[in-house]
């Protein structure tokens, strides 16, 4: 039976097989309390040892294989996993919660680890920074030094990603630093260069992304709803970030309501594929529905562009004055587009 002073490295497991109900609860370390808490609440009460008159800390396998019931342990699972949820606790992550997203960490060698994160915050990363790019992306806890290194070589290189910008573009996108240069980054790379986006370090975060998935499929819509293979490849060469928007909750109801309510031309989309960028119910529909109140008609950059306060002023001048017509050389005289 273990002893009121059985500490956490103890070599004896914390609960062994003859466990009594009534043994007392080992010593756990104060910083633990709060981060067992969550994990407590989630544990089925099914298991004998939750009858116990105190809250125990609970890092046996038998816990860890009902979180994780696919992952494979290792024989010295009590002693290493202790040992890599003490020192994950120590640079301030969340170890429960961040195996339930990415199980491996269990049987992660914590020396790998404990590489991947000094090799990470020797470039100049703080540690809010860290566990923030952790949080997003669990899976850069695995990932070797030796994976890591060809990705940062690789935006700085081919990408042309400038030294003193890595930090920002990792923090926009830790995903990155999981991927693949062979087999993700660079065919991205050059899918985005074939289509005629030549400043690929202006949108790095595309990098992750799959061509096949994600980039051909939103490719593939604008020309299922009148656009040439080549205009609507022009759409995106405009506007890179078009190939991050939901195709059902984001491309698909603003074209519905641009042709259906706003009754206007794909040209305009083809134009100003920065439309998909605004708000539909904050942005497009107040602002046309405005217009429509007054019977102005602004082009779609002066009328989602631009900020409050312009807008409206502008709108006042129009129906104040004398309305040109929308075929008339002087529609949008005065109107400051790129103005905001």
């Amino acid at each position: 039976m273990a002893s009121a002073t059985t500490t956490l490295f103890s070599p004896n497991p914390i609960f062994p097989t003859d466990h009594h109900p009534l043994s007392p609860s080992p010593i756990v370390p104060k910083s633990f309390t709060g981060l067992c808490k969550p994990f407590h609440s989630r544990v089925p009460t099914s298991f004998p040892f939750f009858h116990c008159r105190r809250p125990k800390f609970f890092v046996r396998a038998t816990v860890i294989k009902w979180r994780c019931p696919k992952q494979t342990l290792p024989p010295d699972c009590d002693t290493s996993f202790q040992k890599k949820l003490l020192y994950l606790e120590s640079i301030g992550i969340d170890s429960f919660s961040l195996i339930e997203n990415h199980p491996s960490l269990i049987t992660a060698s914590l020396a790998d680890i404990r590489s991947t994160v000094e090799y990470i915050t020797s470039m100049d990363f703080t540690a809010i920074e860290f566990r923030r790019m952790v949080g997003m992306c669990p899976e850069i806890l695995t990932t070797q030094v030796s994976d890591l290194i060809p990705v940062f070589t690789f935006l700085h290189r081919e990408v042309h990603v400038l030294g003193s910008d890595i930090k920002r573009v990792i923090n926009r996108r830790p995903r990155l630093l999981i991927c693949s240069v062979s087999k993700q980054l660079r065919p991205t790379l050059y899918f985005l260069q074939s289509i005629g986006i030549e400043e690929v370090n202006k949108h790095t975060d595309l990098l992750s992304c799959s061509v096949e998935e994600k980039f051909m499929p939103r490719i593939d819509y604008f020309e299922n709803i009148g656009f040439s293979r080549r205009d609507a490849t022009s759409m995106f060469q405009r506007f890179p970030p078009l190939f991050c928007y939901s195709i059902k909750n984001n491309l698909e109801p603003k074209y519905s309501y641009f042709v259906v309510e706003m009754g206007r031309d794909l040209k305009e989309l083809k134009e100003f594929p920065q439309y998909f960028s605004f708000s539909l119910e904050n942005r497009i529909k107040p602002r046309h529905k405005r217009c429509v109140e007054m019977g102005v008609c602004f082009p779609l950059p002066a009328l989602l562009k631009t900020n409050e306060m312009r807008f409206q002023s502008r709108l006042d001048v129009c129906v104040n004055s004398s309305t040109p017509l929308k075929t008339s050389p002087l529609w949008c005289a005065g109107c400051d587009v790129n103005e905001v």
